[in-house]
């Protein structure tokens, strides 16, 4: 396999990109007998099939799967070489491909902001989706950063700490625990629970706060697959709902939504800036890292000021 080449990988991805060689081709500027050739050249030297040819187009076999990771990681590494080679000369420049989880949308934009006041040159490319979608696109090598608040496990990661994610229990302002003091867990499951869908990382924390109560859980909650479409029932008065204190700060200083005092809370996760531990990081990248450390965690909403205690001691 030592003669693979990159316009080769790069055929393998374009074709797993869109599915068929005619379109593989056209983004490639190259004709479809010259894409079918590189892709013959690369099968006969692998051994092996890289592609199913289906009536509904290409489709990579295990051994094309392998073949189109490598090919992510070795364009990630060129342009990371790019970059480096930018910075040797001076350029203060580059590009991140940031994925984030639903949960960070609420404060990304305002980090990005003021990273790009520092670093004017760099371009950010955001991308937000659940944790599961932003894990697969990260171990696919389609994301140079993640911010998350658990770390995959299903492949070796950097994980850099920059700021405490706090989670806590939230009501309508007409909700009758509001003004209560130190609920107990088990008062919160004779009300209805609005919580994240599966394999969220909301929806682990709060099963680990029930403990052993999960059949009570599951009795007593609904599942709903968005911060805003829980938010707007909780206002709605539907229920209460477990949920991360960075998503609510507009709606509980307009007093749309209160936070429940309850014991044992808030949980206190963590931020953190995740990557592949293999990749060679570019010089923009090591910039926003270093800047997430120095100065991400003030960028993050102040719990003080959303938590019934610390309000009622403010007011």
């Amino acid at each position: 396999m030592r003669n693979l080449t990159l316009r080769q990988l790069r055929s393998v991805q374009a074709i797993s990109r869109h599915g068929t060689i005619a379109a593989a081709a056209r983004q490639l500027g190259l004709t479809a007998p010259a894409v079918t050739l590189q892709v013959k050249q690369m099968e006969e030297d692998v051994g092996l099939a890289l592609f199913d040819r289906t009536s509904d187009g290409m489709r990579l076999t295990v051994a094309g799967t392998a073949v189109l990771a490598a090919a992510n990681a070795i364009e990630t590494s060129l342009r990371a070489l790019s970059d480096e080679i930018d910075s040797v000369k001076g350029v203060r420049s580059g590009t991140i491909n940031l994925g984030v989880v639903s949960t960070a949308k609420y404060f990304a934009p305002r980090l990005i902001a003021s990273f790009l006041e520092a670093f004017p040159q760099i371009e950010v490319k955001l991308r937000v989706g659940n944790r599961h979608d932003i894990i697969a696109e990260l171990k696919d090598y389609k994301l140079d950063v993640a911010l998350m608040g658990r770390p995959p496990t299903e492949f070796p990661v950097e994980s850099i700490f920059f700021g405490d994610h706090p989670l806590v229990i939230i009501a309508d302002p007409a909700h009758a625990l509001v003004g209560e003091r130190g609920i107990a867990r088990e008062r919160l499951l004779e009300e209805t629970i609005i919580i994240r869908e599966q394999g969220s990382g909301t929806r682990a924390a709060l099963e680990g706060f029930f403990g052993q109560n999960l059949d009570r859980l599951a009795t007593a909650s609904v599942e709903m697959g968005s911060n805003e479409t829980i938010k707007q029932a909780v206002m709605a008065g539907l229920g209460i709902a477990f949920i991360s204190a960075h998503t609510i700060a507009f709606e509980v200083e307009m007093a749309r939504l209160v936070v429940l005092d309850v014991a044992d809370m808030p949980i206190r996760r963590k931020w953190y800036a995740v990557c592949r531990k293999e990749r060679i990081a570019a010089p923009a990248e090591r910039a926003f890292k270093q800047f997430l450390v120095e100065r991400g965690a003030k960028h993050l909403p102040i719990l003080g000021r959303l938590y019934p205690a610390e309000a009622m001691e403010a007011g």
